[in-house]
């Protein structure tokens, strides 16, 4: 399965108030492996950018005024994710934004008749119910390092939800009965403790003579009686190995 993880960066939250797509970012896997390959272009979007939007991705007017329009990257951005299962967290919100873009092109383009779409909020919301599920959340809760995210930004996120998408669906990934709770009420991260090469060797204690002669006693009579006593067949086995 081709799987490509999303995000885009915004001139503002409402595609219908006229904002716009200033950056894609998109990282390919395929069979839950990520491939190296990526899609990243920052775009003009013929309009200010407001100023709550700059305040979360830092991504200014005069950044964008030499870069190209959205129509001169349309097709390269739509061969690229055709076909392909998006991952994308809070999709409703980016695909709302990708849609418009191919709208007001008139080109006939619509994300859900070309790709799958998992929104991977929903998903983190089901395994997580009543807990923040932002993408920093899930970093946390997940030992995802998103240390290089003082800003938001689309290919960086992209590659960030990637990390958390395949920890988020891959499965078990504590092996404690009770994980306990981080702050915040956040679940801890789980993961695999991995025991010291130098720690102390764990003592062995052998059954006693008499501990064995019990042992084929009470094996003798589940013999008498017809039944067939596993141990001897085991213990036949690891005879034959030694």
């Amino acid at each position: 399965m081709r799987q490509i993880v999303l995000d885009t960066e915004t001139t503002g939250i409402d595609p219908e108030q006229g904002h716009r797509i200033i950056e894609i970012g998109c990282v390919e896997m395929v069979e839950r492996k990520l491939t190296g390959r990526h899609y990243h272009v920052y775009i003009n979007p013929e309009r200010e950018v407001e100023a709550e939007a700059m305040a979360i991705h830092g991504i200014t007017n005069e950044y964008l005024a030499d870069k190209p329009l959205f129509r001169d990257v349309a097709t390269e951005f739509f061969e690229f994710i055709k076909g392909a299962e998006l991952v994308i967290h809070n999709a409703a919100f980016d695909v709302g934004f990708i849609n418009h873009e191919f709208r007001q092109l008139g080109t006939g383009w619509k994300v859900e008749d070309h790709c799958g779409v998992v929104d991977s909020l929903a998903v983190a919301r089901e395994r997580h119910p009543g807990q923040k599920n932002n993408l920093d959340a899930l970093c946390k809760r997940y030992g995802v390092d998103n240390s290089n995210r003082e800003l938001h930004g689309a290919l960086l996120d992209a590659e960030i939800l990637a990390d958390v998408f395949l920890l988020l669906t891959g499965g078990q990934t504590a092996f404690s009965l009770d994980a306990g709770n981080g702050e915040d009420g956040e679940e801890a991260a789980g993961g695999i403790r991995r025991l010291s090469a130098e720690r102390r060797k764990t003592r062995v204690i052998r059954a006693s003579d008499d501990e064995m002669t019990a042992h084929s006693g009470l094996l003798d009579v589940v013999a008498k009686a017809g039944g067939e006593a596993i141990w001897n067949r085991i213990d036949g086995e690891v005879e034959s190995v030694g």
